[in-house]
């Protein structure tokens, strides 16, 4: 983790690499409710950013354990490919903008056992047609469905 100045400097003047989740059940996605900038009040994917010398197996472990509890098995996923996206804003507020490049991927899965609370205020499971339909979804989000 690195110490908020760092990290506030890396987000005005460098992409991030991040690594998003589809997570799907049956015919529907896990999104959570964002609690932080960029994207706050949005339905968007679960998902991190990669650290710094941390190889992106690794980082998909860590993140899907970190944000749902769940212990990875590497044939469930499925690479979506490599997306763009660009905020106005940032976590660190409205006046440094914020541009992830992201790995998406789709997992398959069949239960999931504690869905923790950390980056996300609530959690909700929609089909492909609510995601496209709902004001409340991440455009980013319905990009996903584009490739």
């Amino acid at each position: 983790m690195l110490n908020r100045k760092v990290f506030e400097c890396i987000v005005k003047n460098a992409p991030l690499i991040s690594i998003d989740f589809f997570i799907k059940k049956e015919n529907k996605y896990l999104l959570g409710k964002r609690i932080n900038k960029p994207a706050k009040d949005y339905y968007f994917t679960i998902g991190g950013r990669i650290y710094k010398n941390e190889l992106i197996e690794n980082a998909k472990k860590r993140i899907l354990k970190e944000e749902i509890g769940y212990e990875l098995e590497y044939e469930k996923l499925k690479f979506l490919g490599v997306f763009e996206h660009f905020y106005t804003d940032s976590v660190f507020g409205d006046d440094i903008s914020t541009h992830y490049i992201n790995l998406v991927y789709e997992l398959q899965v069949n239960n999931l056992k504690e869905i923790l609370k950390t980056q996300h205020s609530e959690y909700i499971w929609l089909t492909q047609e609510e995601i496209i339909v709902r004001d409340d979804v991440h455009k980013y989000v319905k990009k996903y469905f584009e490739t």
